[in-house]
């Protein structure tokens, strides 16, 4: 039988990948290449994969995940309760547990036609800047609609009415590739029915997002500033069309505008801002950084129903709760590679960088040594991402802004768990509104600064597509 190299040699001949080529050679598997997460990676790949503690915390320190775990995964209830540790739910809200949105701490999805809620897929609300709204932009990146806020929440509790219903149809979009192949592309329109406090503002912009898997937010925080504003510098410098632009929001605690990393538009600074705005938003739940419901003033139900705060005014989610879900999203462990080293999937990297890919899907960092937990720091990951904020072109484009985020612009997704989704989460639906059935789909949709690479891949043949997708469902 041929030696690897040969038989890789001759797919990537057979694949039209020739060594005069300008693209990067990759023969074998990068030393460590496997371990996505560093020393933190776990080896489990099944429906659970991305619900484990990173594989170098201690056991002394599993306790708190586990107690971190709990309130992720149970249920909040509608205050008052005798369960006070957890009640204050709502009065408006998109679901009653993290774990409801974060299916298996995994990807949510936009929902079914005959589906009551969406619940693991929301609907963000704005109006158009203008310069009354400077303060507001500066703290919260948007406008928010007058009536129903920053967040459209399409459930509430008794004698509250929700503000409405939300749903998603699709119109295909065909695509061929250069060898004749045909490919259906859906092109989602939002519907949002049965307003329960009237009409919205007539200019209000609308961008509906699904859950994004949970694993390995940790170690995204630990990257340094300095290396993220380094991948902006590297793309300008390259003048090849490809202008990452970091994202520069509020910081509620500090009280001041910091570097923006998580969330679609990375439209928060860090993890703890993130758990806070999802209480907030999603389940109504009040913390010390954000002590009132979300109701606007036109919600005069909401603004009087019961709550689950304390005697003293202590809020419905405690700092101690706040600090083990904290914890515990922290340190959710990225699941190692599978069959870095074969043919097939080493094809598809050479493929994947041949069509500049890695631009934006920047393959590898450094964590920092003064990471937020010991396990986070000084680790070598591969989350292929480069957390900036790239145009992607009118297909995409929700043309709503977020803080310095365009219409067109979307953070650059990691793409490490991606081919363990439907093993987690049950589903291949991908993209900021679960529009991609799959990932070739989610690819076809990239444009704006992604439209070389997404041309490069309609170039391509069907065993180069596989090859691709081999190498996309082993990260």
């Amino acid at each position: 039988m041929p030696s690897l190299p040969l038989r890789l040699s001759a797919l990537l001949l057979a694949l039209g990948l020739s060594a005069c080529d300008d693209a990067p050679r990759f023969t074998q598997a990068e030393p460590g290449e496997a371990r996505s997460g560093g020393s933190a990676t776990v080896r489990k790949t099944d429906q659970n994969s991305f619900s484990l503690p990173s594989a170098n915390l201690p056991p002394s320190r599993r306790v708190d995940f586990s107690v971190g775990n709990s309130f992720f995964r149970s249920p909040w209830v509608i205050a008052p309760s005798t369960t006070t540790a957890r009640d204050g739910l709502g009065p408006l809200f998109n679901t009653n547990a993290c774990q409801n949105c974060h299916i298996k701490d995994g990807r949510g999805h936009p929902p079914a036609p005959d589906a009551p809620n969406a619940v693991s897929m929301l609907v963000r609300l704005s109006i158009p800047d203008a310069p009354a709204y400077a303060e507001v932009i500066e703290q919260l990146g948007v406008v928010p609609e007058p009536v129903y806020g920053g967040q459209f929440q399409d459930m509430s509790v008794p004698g509250v009415v929700p503000e409405g219903k939300v749903r998603v149809d699709y119109t295909p979009v065909p695509v061929r590739f250069k060898d004749g192949s045909e490919i259906e592309l859906r092109k989602p329109t939002l519907q949002i029915t049965q307003l329960g406090y009237g009409p919205m503002h007539p200019d209000t912009r609308f961008s509906a997002r699904i859950a994004p898997p949970m694993i390995g937010l940790g170690l995204l925080e630990a990257i340094p500033d300095e290396a993220i504003l380094a991948n902006a510098e590297a793309q300008a410098r390259e003048k090849n069309g490809i202008a990452g632009r970091p994202n520069r929001v509020w910081d509620d605690a500090q009280q001041k505008t910091v570097l923006g990393r998580f969330g679609w538009k990375a439209g928060q600074p860090n993890l703890n801002q993130q758990n806070v705005h999802a209480f907030s938003g999603d389940m109504g739940l009040t913390t010390s950084l954000r002590t009132v419901d979300d109701c606007t003033d036109a919600q005069t139900a909401c603004k009087h129903a019961p709550n689950g705060n304390g005697p003293d005014g202590e809020p419905e989610v405690s700092d101690n709760i706040l600090r083990l879900v904290l914890f515990y999203s922290r340190n959710l462990a990225v699941p190692a590679r599978r069959d870095v080293g074969t043919p097939q999937v080493l094809a598809g990297k050479n493929l994947f960088f041949q069509a500049g890919c890695q631009s934006c899907h920047t393959p590898k960092y450094t964590t920092a040594a003064n990471a937020a937990e010991p396990e986070l720091a000084n680790q070598v990951i591969r989350p292929y991402s480069d957390l900036l904020l790239h145009d992607m072109g009118d297909g995409l484009a929700d043309n709503r802004t977020e803080f310095q985020a365009g219409g067109r612009d979307w953070r650059t997704p990691p793409l490490w768990g991606i081919g363990l989704t439907q093993a987690v989460s049950g589903h291949t639906q991908f993209l900021h509104d679960g529009r991609a059935r799959n990932l070739l789909e989610a690819v076809l949709w990239h444009g704006g600064e992604a439209k070389a690479a997404q041309q490069q891949v309609l170039s391509f043949n069907a065993e180069q597509r596989a090859a691709l997708l081999a190498f996309l469902n082993s990260l």
